[in-house]
C-alpha cells in the first residue's frame, strides 16, 4: 500500500467521524452525546477491522502470503519446464513407488 493510500484512508476515517457527528446532531443529540456516539462508531469500526485482519493473518490469507505462494509456484513450474523427459519419468516413478509403499 502506498503512502498516499494511507493518507487517503486516514482522511476518509476523519471525515466519516465528522459526518457521523453531524448526522447525530441533526438527529437530535446534543454535541456531547453526538461526540461520544461518533467515537463509539469509529472505535467499533476499528475493532471490526482489527478482527478481520486477525482472521486473515491466522488463516494466512494476506497479500504477502499469496505473493510468496505465487512465487514458489512459478519457481516450481520453471524447474519442471527445465527438466528433461527422463528426469520427469524418474521423479514420477519415485512418487509412484512412495505411494505404493505408504
Amino acid at each position: 500500500m502506498r503512502r498516499i493510500d494511507i493518507i487517503g484512508i486516514g482522511f476518509g476515517i476523519f471525515a466519516a467521524g465528522g459526518l457521523a457527528y453531524l448526522i447525530l446532531q441533526a438527529a437530535g443529540l446534543n454535541s456531547l452525546e453526538a461526540g461520544i456516539w461518533s467515537q463509539v462508531f469509529l472505535v467499533g469500526g476499528l475493532i471490526g477491522w482489527l478482527l478481520t485482519y486477525l482472521f486473515r493473518a491466522l488463516t494466512k490469507n494476506l497479500t504477502y502470503n499469496q505473493q510468496v505462494k505465487d512465487y514458489e509456484d512459478a519457481v516450481f513450474q520453471k524447474r519442471l519446464e527445465e527438466m528433461t523427459p527422463e528426469e520427469l519419468a524418474q521423479i514420477q516413478a519415485e512418487i509412484e513407488q512412495e505411494k505404493s509403499n505408504g
